[in-house]
Order: structure tokens, then C-alpha cells, then sequence
């Protein structure tokens, strides 16, 4: 096969779309061997020309960059005006894999793309217009063209099918993995005096404001790490966007790890902190069921007291949430990742 991937988003500091992109396509291109071509591909700005290559160090693969002044436009213009295909910057292909910020045409081969989740439909309000826009015209295309639509949970699956209207047979699961660099053994960040982790953008479907409220209960300190968003939402005790080294750092120097989102499509940062050595105290909402298993102490997101209380059960009993979560991020590799990608291609070609 020779399989077109759009790294578009990799133009941009990366969060939790970024992140699955990235380890993705490495699990792929890891699962492809020497058997399958594999393109990454990017009509992107200046910015996207250092940033993409960064993004991509240490997966062996060479990415074909176009460069584009004003390119969120010419993306734009392109998936709506539905020519010129693909094919004509890239040459014959087998697979289009595209990513959230453009559907473009194409002349043959299968069409796919990922949904990570599908909060601008069930959740307007949490989301910018620009974004409403901009992913409500992609998943309508993705509906009506998408031969094949991966998913990062079984929750995220069942609602493309329900909201979207896709048929089960065109939907397959591919798991996020976690990065090797997520584990007990390292450096731990030292902050001056114990701190409770959280890992998030500043926007209201993350719902810090209630961790907040819970941790100062304690008497303890809420650290938050993650890009500055939108909505008015701050933190008193902000970090802004970490490297990967330490955020790791940040994981494994934690008493424990919070999590009070009201909606995800998985929940990434529950499995690393796991996979950290870090015991987890997570929303109840059933997006995040996966993501938990058993190996998190969970809380209704909108009450402060459940979730100061379900942190001093995951405090109490730490060396079990420990022994739990790791185990359960074992599950969750880039390469199983790749690989269910790849089954899903050759399963429809």
C-alpha cells in the first residue's frame, strides 16, 4: 500500500489530537516495516515548516511539506471547492488518511480519517465558533465519503455511528499508546512542597474550577499544566505548556493525579499519569470509562466534596491505584496503535 497521512495539525504545539497524531503515525510506520509506503503530508505555513519535522523526530520518515501563505485558508478552500485531488501533489495513492483540519479530494484509493471526539456536536457551547465551524464541515464529509472512520475509543465509535449516522462496519478502534518516557523510573519534579497534578487546556469542558475547589479543602496544591484556552477559565497555580521530559517529571513527583473533565473521546492524560506510577482521580462520565478501567478512583466532575474525597481514597491507598494503573496502561502502546490502524486499511482494500 502507499498510504497518505496528513500531519497538518503538527504545525501547531501539540495537545492531545497533536499527540495521538504523532504517535500514531509512528505505530504505523513502525507496523508498515518495509512492506507498505507510508507519505506525511502537509500543505502548512512557515511556522508548520520548522514545527512539523520537530514534531516527527525519531520516526523515520521524511515528510512532504507545501508550503502556503495564509494555508488554514487554502486548506479550507480546498476541502470545500473539492479539487485538485490529492493526487496531484502526492501521486497515486492506495490510502488518504486526513486529519481534523481539512477533508481534501481525492481521485481513488480509500478514504479515511480519524475522530477523536465529537464535542462541537453534543457540546456547542464548550467549543469556539471557528472550531464548531470547521469540524461540523468535516464530519459531515466524513460521513458521506470517509470508506473508513477510525476512532479513539469504542465511546468515541458509538457516537460517530449514533450522531453521525456512520454504519458500525465503517468504524474501527484504534486505541491511543502511551509514550515510553511516561514511567515510574526518572527524575521526579521537586515543587518546594506536595502538589496533586493536572493536565489540561484552560477551557470549560476541562473543569479545573472544581478540582481547584477540592485540593484547597485539603489543604493541598493543585499544579496545572497544559495551553492557555478560552472561556475565561484560569488556574492559580499554572505551568503552561511543559516539554514531554516534564510533564514526565511533573507525573512522577505528584501525590496524585486529577482529572475532573466533563467529556473526552478517551482521556490521554489518565493512561500517562498511570503509566507514571501516579494514582488517578477521575471524572465519573462514561467517556472516560476506557481510558480508567478499574484503576481510578472516580468522582462526579461537578462536586467539589466527591472529588476531594476520592482524593484522600487514592492518597490512602496508593501503593493499590499504583499497582492498578500500571498494569493498565500496559495495555496502551503506539505500536498496537499503528498496527490496528493498518488491519483496518488492508480489511477494506
Amino acid at each position: 500500500m502507499r498510504i497518505a497521512f496528513d500531519v497538518s495539525p503538527l504545525s501547531h504545539p501539540r495537545s492531545g489530537i497533536g499527540n495521538y497524531l504523532r504517535g500514531s503515525l509512528a505505530g504505523l510506520v513502525e507496523a508498515a516495516g518495509v512492506e507498505h509506503e507510508i507519505v506525511a503530508f502537509a500543505p502548512t505555513s512557515p511556522q508548520g515548516l520548522r514545527a512539523i519535522p520537530e514534531a516527527l523526530a525519531g520516526i523515520p520518515i521524511e515528510p512532504r511539506l507545501r508550503f502556503l501563505p495564509f494555508a488554514h485558508l487554502w486548506r479550507q478552500a480546498w476541502s470545500r471547492l473539492g479539487r485538485p485531488p490529492v493526487e496531484r501533489f502526492l501521486g497515486p495513492i492506495d490510502v488518504l488518511h486526513f486529519s481534523d483540519w481539512m477533508y481534501p479530494p481525492q481521485r481513488g484509493g480509500l478514504r479515511v480519517t480519524t475522530v477523536h471526539d465529537l464535542v462541537p456536536l453534543r457540546f456547542p457551547e464548550w467549543v469556539q465558533g471557528r472550531t464548531r465551524r470547521m469540524h461540523g464541515a468535516k464530519y459531515r464529509n466524513a460521513a458521506e465519503t470517509c470508506d473508513l472512520v477510525i476512532a479513539n475509543s469504542e465511546f468515541t465509535k458509538r457516537d460517530v455511528v449514533e450522531l453521525l449516522g456512520v454504519r458500525e462496519d465503517r468504524v474501527r478502534v484504534a486505541y491511543p499508546g502511551v509514550d515510553g518516557r511516561f514511567s515510574p523510573q526518572g527524575e521526579r519534579a521537586d515543587l518546594g512542597r506536595p502538589y496533586v497534578l493536572a493536565v489540561a487546556t484552560l477551557e470549560p469542558r476541562k473543569n479545573l474550577g472544581a478540582a481547584q475547589e477540592a485540593v484547597r479543602r485539603l489543604g493541598l496544591r493543585l499544579v496545572v499544566v497544559g495551553e492557555k484556552g478560552w472561556g475565561g477559565v484560569e488556574a492559580e497555580d499554572w505551568l503552561g505548556r511543559v516539554s514531554d521530559e516534564r510533564l514526565a517529571e511533573l507525573y512522577r513527583g505528584a501525590q496524585a493525579f486529577v482529572y475532573p473533565s466533563r467529556f473526552e473521546g478517551f482521556g490521554m492524560p489518565v493512561v500517562e499519569a498511570m503509566a507514571s506510577g501516579v494514582p488517578v482521580v477521575a471524572s465519573l462520565h462514561a467517556s472516560l470509562d476506557e481510558a480508567c478501567g478499574d484503576a481510578a478512583v472516580r468522582a462526579d466532575p461537578d462536586d467539589p466534596a466527591a472529588i476531594a474525597q476520592a482524593i484522600e481514597q487514592a492518597l490512602a491507598e496508593r501503593n493499590r491505584f499504583v499497582s492498578l494503573g500500571l498494569a493498565h496502561a500496559r495495555r496502551f502502546t503506539w505500536t498496537g496503535t499503528g498496527r490496528a490502524i493498518l488491519d483496518a486499511y488492508s480489511e477494506k482494500l
